[in-house]
């Protein structure tokens, strides 16, 4: 029984582990397309600092990604189409991913 609570408690832990890395690949990438959308905008230095700090936070008014790709298309207007916007947070995505876990 001691093998098969230690394998539970090593699924566990990747879980967490998983988890954690997703949820800070997430935020990260939040954080670059706020910075990307702020220079579609015009916005430099502290101002685009300020904007992708916004994004990060619109992701915590519901699940998914919706919130933020909605965020961000609206605030880009005609400079940007959802589509667009949509690839871009996929593609920033991967980018973060891969920055988290040359750092780790």
């Amino acid at each position: 029984m001691t093998s098969f609570n230690e394998r539970a408690k090593s699924f566990e832990g990747k879980y967490a582990h998983e988890a954690d890395l997703h949820f800070r690949a997430v935020a990260r990438r939040n954080r670059m397309l706020g910075l990307w959308a702020a220079e579609l905008l015009g916005k430099t230095g502290n101002e685009a600092n300020e904007y992708s700090r916004e994004v990060v936070k619109a992701d915590f008014r519901e699940n998914g990604e919706e919130d933020v790709l909605r965020k961000v298309a609206e605030d880009l207007g005609g400079l940007s189409d959802e589509t667009t916007v949509r690839a871009k947070m996929h593609e920033l995505f991967s980018r973060a991913r891969a920055q988290i876990m040359e750092e780790l």
